[in-house]
C-alpha cells in the first residue's frame, strides 16, 4: 500500500491538472460561445447560397455548360479537403473525423482504383496524412478564426487544381456541428457543383438578371469559397464544444480521484494512528511487568 506521503503528494498532482483542465474548460467554453454563434449565422446564408446556385446549374445554357466547375467528367482523380484541428484535448474530434477520411480513402484506392491527394487545414490531420495517408497536396494551419480573405489560398488551391484537371472531383472531410454535445463528421462533395436532379421542385421563384448564365459565372467561384468557409466555421465550433465537454469530464474525473485518494489517506492515517497507540499500550504492558 502507498505510504501516506505518497498519497498525499499524489492528491496534490491531482489536485493541480484539476486546476489546469478547468481553466481549459473555461477558455474553451467562452471560443465554443463565440464559434457557434458565428456558425449558426452564416449558416442559413451559405445553405441558400448554395441551393440557389445548385438551382442555376440546373438552367443551364450554352456559357453554362461551358463553366469549368460545371463540367462533369470520369472521376479518376479525387482531391479531398481534410479539416481538423491544430491541436488535441478535444476528446474524440479529431480521430472521428480522421477514421471517416480513412475509410473513405481506401474505399476510394483500393474498391474504386481513384488516385487520390488531400489538403489539410489543421496539423492533426497534416500529421495522420504523413505517416499513414495518399500524397499531401497542400496544408494550412493556425485558422482559428478565419475569414473570407485567409481561406482564399484554400479555396484557390482545389479550384485551380480541378480546373487544371489535377482532380476529377473535390470532396470536404469535415465536422458538422450539430449541437454542444454533438457533432457529426462527414464528407461532402464540393466539385463539380452538382445541378439540381430535373425532377427536383425549384427552391423559389427567382427572378434573374441579367441572366441565370450571367449570374452563375460571376457568383460561382464565390460561392464555392463560402462553402469552404463555413465547413471550417462549423469545425472550430465543433472542436471547442468537443474540448469543453473533454476538459469538463477531466475535471470531474480528478474530483472524483481526489474523493477516491482522501479516503485512501485517510484510512492509511487511521491505521498509522492505530499502530502507533498499540505500540504504546504494548511498552506500557511490558513496563509493568
Amino acid at each position: 500500500m502507498p505510504s501516506i506521503r505518497e498519497i498525499r503528494r499524489r492528491i496534490g498532482s491531482v489536485k493541480n491538472i484539476g486546476k489546469v483542465t478547468k481553466a481549459m474548460e473555461t477558455v474553451a467554453a467562452s471560443k465554443m460561445r463565440k464559434a457557434q454563434q458565428q456558425v449558426l449565422a452564416t449558416r442559413p446564408y451559405a445553405e441558400k447560397s448554395w441551393e440557389v446556385l445548385s438551382h442555376l446549374a440546373r438552367l443551364k445554357g450554352e456559357s453554362s455548360q461551358e463553366h469549368p466547375l460545371l463540367q462533369q467528367r470520369p472521376v479518376e482523380r479525387i482531391g479531398l479537403l481534410l479539416i481538423t484541428a491544430d491541436r488535441g484535448l478535444a476528446g474524440a474530434y479529431n480521430s472521428n473525423i480522421i477514421r471517416v477520411a480513412a475509410r473513405q480513402v481506401y474505399d476510394w484506392q483500393k474498391h474504386e482504383h481513384k488516385q487520390v491527394s488531400v489538403v489539410t487545414v489543421g496539423r492533426k490531420g497534416r500529421d495522420w496524412i504523413l505517416r499513414h495517408g495518399p500524397p499531401l497536396r497542400a496544408e494550412f494551419t493556425g485558422l482559428d478564426r478565419p475569414t473570407s480573405y485567409e481561406i482564399a489560398p484554400v479555396a484557390h488551391v482545389l479550384i485551380e487544381d480541378y480546373i487544371a484537371g489535377v482532380y476529377d472531383a473535390v470532396y470536404m472531410a469535415s465536422t458538422r456541428f450539430i449541437s454542444t454535445l454533438r457533432q457529426e463528421p462527414a464528407i461532402r462533395q464540393l466539385l463539380p457543383i452538382q445541378p439540381l436532379e430535373p425532377e427536383a421542385p425549384a427552391p423559389a421563384d427567382y427572378i434573374f438578371e441579367p441572366s441565370p448564365e450571367a449570374i452563375l459565372s460571376e457568383i460561382t467561384y464565390d460561392i464555392t469559397e463560402l462553402q469552404i468557409l463555413q465547413a471550417i466555421y462549423d469545425a472550430i465550433a465543433s472542436e471547442q464544444s468537443a474540448r469543453m465537454m473533454a476538459m469538463r469530464n477531466a475535471t470531474d474525473s480528478a474530483k472524483e480521484l481526489v474523493g477516491d485518494l482522501t479516503l485512501k489517506y485517510n484510512k492509511a492515517r487511521q491505521e498509522a494512528i492505530t499502530r502507533e497507540l498499540l505500540d504504546i499500550l504494548g511498552g506500557a504492558a511490558a513496563g509493568k511487568k
